[in-house]
């Protein structure tokens, strides 16, 4: 495993470092000062467009997307340290360089399974920038981490299918530029296998029937800048049947593929999360003093700071090796990896978070410093894409299995 850089990711390495402290962080406080002055917190400030045009212009545009046709063409090795720059400003680097999710998993699923006149009605639009959408899975009165016991049925009617059920916490769906949802939903509710159940369908927005209800708070945080995560609502939409994506009792299956890389990309912008917050635990350490000297020469501040770093060189090695084993031996080869990262990343940034808000007292609660925001959007990595239980319970398995 070699996991020196090679001369194309540290290429993209400069320009996008480069991008980063030129105007991503000096809009951060821009696009708030926008966001306050909006008709609507939904709507986008128009830094993020500014942003947007200038990564297009520089070529740090869907970095993510491994074909060279309609993405960069990267592997997961060579994009995995461009996500963990993005991550040091989750809320707007992602978003200028059309690496946001849930858009990126949307794109991955469309360019894997759509039709050709899928991709020209929705992959075009969302890697040109010009739409946003939303993945439609998570259900509020079910344990949707276990994906057969999603309860939204989708049942053919003729050359259509009518979608019923309430789901929550889609990302994304609270932007206006939202205009189309992947729906996940039984097609084959009384189906022998419980993995052949599910299918996905497109459904326009503006679908009747669709009901963008409200948006869910995150650790008290409506999340603006990610598009909400809102509770929807299916009321007998009825949408076409060439919307389905891929075949029917397909879905679940899609649903996997979609996580494999996924996980790769949030683990890797929870590193520069760790990052961002290393570089802020060091600069308020030296310049601020309790007790008579320096922070940075107090015991307790230097231990945070030391095992900070140690962990994250720790998860970066991981991350790493995964995606090396996801692009050498595929997805199910890096499985035990995959969901080591799932477990290991969260977790631990979290509590390299708590240490920097510890550090900066009441400021690092506060709206003044971007770390309350980073840690609720760490600690609700825990949950996504599957909680840590589930991760654990299947490498458990796979790991007892061996000695039976």
């Amino acid at each position: 495993m070699d996991f020196a850089f090679d001369a194309r990711t540290e290429e993209l390495r400069s320009r996008l470092l480069a991008f980063m402290d030129e105007h991503v962080y000096p809009a951060e406080r821009v696009a708030e000062e926008q966001r306050a002055r909006l008709a609507s917190p939904w709507d986008t400030p128009a830094v993020v467009g500014e942003l947007k045009a200038e990564a297009g212009r520089q070529g740090l545009w869907n970095l993510f997307l491994p074909d060279a046709e309609y993405g960069a063409g990267l592997t997961n090795l060579q994009y995995a340290p461009l996500a963990e720059i993005t991550g040091r400003s989750p809320h707007l680097a992602p978003t200028a360089t059309n690496c946001a999710a849930p858009d990126t998993g949307n794109m991955e699923v469309l360019f894997q399974f759509a039709t050709e006149a899928q991709k020209k009605q929705w992959l075009e639009p969302l890697l040109a920038g010009e739409i946003r959408s939303a993945f439609a899975m998570t259900e509020p009165d079910v344990a949707s981490s276990d994906a057969t016991n999603i309860e939204t049925r989708m049942i053919r009617d003729g050359d259509e299918y009518v979608i019923n059920g309430r789901k929550w916490y889609i990302s994304g769906a609270m932007n206006p530029d939202c205009a189309v949802f992947i729906v996940m939903g039984k097609t084959d509710p009384d189906g022998e296998d419980i993995r052949r159940q599910q299918s996905m369908i497109l459904v326009p927005r503006d679908t009747p029937g669709v009901e963008v209800r409200r948006a869910m708070q995150v650790y008290g945080y409506e999340d603006h800048s990610h598009g909400g995560h809102a509770e929807v609502v299916f009321h007998d939409v009825r949408v076409p049947a060439a919307n389905l994506i891929g075949e029917e009792g397909g879905g679940f299956a899609i649903a996997q593929a979609r996580l494999g890389p996924g996980r790769i990309h949030h683990c890797m912008r929870l590193i520069g999360m760790a990052e961002r917050a290393i570089e802020l635990m060091c600069r308020r350490a030296v310049a601020r003093t309790a007790f008579g000297k320096p922070l940075a020469a107090q015991g307790v501040v230097q231990n945070w700071i030391a095992d900070a770093r140690v962990t994250v060189e720790q998860l970066r090695l991981l991350v790493l090796k995964t995606a090396w084993l996801m692009d050498t031996v595929g997805n199910k080869g890096a499985h035990t990896e995959i969901q080591a990262i799932k477990i290991a990343t969260p977790r631990a940034v979290v509590d390299i978070l708590d240490s920097a808000v510890q550090l900066y007292g009441a400021g690092g609660v506060s709206q003044d410093f971007p770390l309350a925001e980073l840690w609720a959007s760490a600690r609700t990595l825990r949950l996504a894409d599957g909680p840590d239980e589930v991760h654990q319970r299947s490498l458990a398995r796979r790991e007892i299995k061996r000695y039976v």
